[in-house]
């Protein structure tokens, strides 16, 4: 008998592959809503922590699912998260990827692009909004945000003195 909670896993996984646009990145605020709002797999500190260590991790961004699997239910639940979120989108994607490159030159497809551009911008937004949500716990920690992002959109300073510096005012106890 398959354990209730893979299938739920399976469940919400599976359909949230279909709303990666730009990524997995990109389903951050959904995921952090499902696994800690209405699931109560993980702690908004555990999100983040999870987040960090995906993020840090060698391969791909989607790795997060792969840790929130782990937590829920070890290691078949990370295998069964992580291929509910690979399986079915890759499965679609094979199967228009020939249509999808025939109308190479169609302006409905070029429309889909651009539309589809804002679209995937806005949610990672959003999932930069969440994630500082989850792991700032005080207005040292939005300060602190926010200025990473501000420095980060406007220099081409590397994202891991960014990392560095916050590490290091957290050891210290600033923030």
């Amino acid at each position: 008998m398959i354990p209730p909670v893979l299938i739920e896993l399976a469940e919400q996984f599976g359909l949230l592959s279909f709303l990666a646009i730009g990524g997995v990145n990109a389903l951050i605020p959904e995921i952090h809503r499902r696994v800690v709002d209405l699931e109560g797999w993980m702690t908004n500190a555990e999100f983040a922590q999870a987040f960090a260590i995906s993020q840090a991790s060698p391969g791909p961004n989607m790795l997060i699912v792969s840790v929130i699997g782990w937590k829920v239910f070890g290691f078949l639940g990370a295998l069964v998260a992580t291929l509910a979120l690979c399986v079915p989108t890759s499965v679609l994607t094979f199967a228009i990827a020939h249509v999808w490159d025939r109308f190479r030159g169609a302006p409905l497809r070029a429309a889909i692009q651009r539309g589809l551009a804002p679209v995937t911008v806005g949610l990672v937004l959003a999932s930069g909004y969440v994630l500082a949500r989850a792991a700032d716990d005080g207005w040292i920690a939005y300060g602190l945000t926010a200025a990473t992002a501000l420095l980060a959109l406007n220099t081409r300073w590397h994202p891991l003195w960014f990392l560095a510096v916050a590490g290091a005012l957290g050891a210290l106890g600033i923030a």
